[in-house]
């Protein structure tokens, strides 16, 4: 049963979504909000397994209910961002969303966002036991070789094998609470380690952590923009948008080859 908080500062959008919800299997209502705060709340009582998450709200948006959430113990809820407004996709799947649904919002629709939210939270369940397995064995190899813990590469489950990655040639990481989704060529992997101790597996000369929720490797990133309303996003040399968080914008200054001024 997958557990569901929906947030929305429209009453009568909130009834609908939870009317759309209890309509799909598999599914149950487990709190609604009408505020950020709230949600935030609501997260912390009932621990749903997803958001559905109105980003235009008073006080906290719902970016900022995400980047509350990002910083926060445990593992976060998967998010489904819900707007009326489409021009925000593009940020909203900078924030790690798992989906973005625009108003009105049909059944058909929500029920593709919530198979995305079984499949990932299937991914995470599956990838758990045998992933801290092998980061186990790992570590526990390398001491006995009397190696240094920072092996250069890294064992990741899969489909029920476990891939060694080169750390060199990852792309990026992206933050999924607990777990990190690791970007390496065509493939991605899911790797249950919190991502503030995987980024001290990477050489810092070559990858640079831009957002809470972001690392990148220095040799994608193709350029630099400012937004309209202030900060940067990098753009990557496979066209993705990547965000830089408000307290690693000094980052921007050392990618482009300066130092602090």
């Amino acid at each position: 049963m997958i557990r569901v908080l929906i947030c929305d500062d429209e009453p009568l959008a909130v009834e609908r979504l939870r009317d759309l919800v209890l309509r799909l299997p598999g599914t149950e209502v487990v709190g609604t909000a009408t505020d950020g705060r709230a949600a935030l709340a609501g997260v912390a009582e009932h621990r749903p397994d997803a958001v559905l998450l109105d980003i235009e709200m008073p006080a906290l948006d719902g970016f900022d209910v995400v980047e509350a959430l990002a910083g926060a113990e445990g593992t976060p809820p998967l998010i489904v961002f819900v707007t009326a407004y489409p021009q925000f996709a593009a940020h909203a799947f900078d924030t790690g969303a798992i989906d973005f649904l625009t108003k009105p919002v049909r059944l058909a629709r929500l029920d593709t966002a919530i198979e995305r939210v079984r499949r990932a939270l299937d991914d995470r369940s599956a990838a758990a036991r045998l992933a801290d397995l092998a980061a186990q064995v790992e570590t526990l190899r390398a001491e006995r070789r009397g190696e240094p813990s920072q092996t250069g590469h890294l064992w990741v489950q899969r489909r029920g094998e476990n891939v060694r990655i080169d750390l060199a040639q990852v792309d990026r990481v992206q933050s999924e609470g607990e777990y990190v989704r690791i970007h390496h060529g065509d493939a991605s992997y899911l790797h249950r380690e919190p991502i503030s101790t995987l980024i001290d597996r990477f050489e810092p000369q070559k990858f640079v952590r831009i957002h809470r929720s972001h690392i990148v490797n220095r040799d994608r990133v193709a350029s630099i923009r400012r937004r309209p309303a202030g900060g940067y996003t990098i753009v990557t040399d496979t066209g993705e948008l990547l965000p830089v968080g408000r307290n690693y914008r000094a980052v921007v200054r050392t990618l482009v080859g300066k130092g602090e001024s």
